[in-house]
């Protein structure tokens, strides 16, 4: 159970300095269209998105390069945050967020050396 806990604890300290890196990653108009809330909402979206496409599949080749549409995510996200009534977002202001999560989450040139 310590590992379970150990883990949550670590998903939620990655979470927030994902959050943290995108709210400085936004251009400044940008910045206050979204809260905290809802920029923890659109990342869990853009997970699911993902699973959906199966970008996370064990059985995926570690060369095999996956393409993500970042327009295609933008419109799956923004589509599920109003059907289910969490906001209607621009999707230019979206596709920063998404972006930054992206960015975010690529692996640097140091790190796939």
């Amino acid at each position: 159970m310590a590992d379970f806990d150990n883990d949550m604890f670590l998903d939620a300290e990655y979470d927030a300095q994902e959050v943290e890196f995108i709210k400085n990653y936004l251009p400044s108009e940008v910045k206050d269209k979204f809260t905290e809330e809802q920029l923890y909402y659109i990342l869990d979206v853009i997970c699911e998105y993902y699973v959906s496409k199966g970008v996370f599949d064990e059985d995926a080749d570690d060369d095999t390069e996956i393409e993500i549409d970042l327009d295609e995510v933008v419109n799956y996200v923004k589509e599920k945050a109003e059907k289910e009534g969490i906001g209607e977002f621009d999707p230019e202001d979206l596709f920063f967020v998404i972006q930054g999560d992206f960015e975010f989450n690529e692996p640097s040139e140091d790190e796939e050396n």
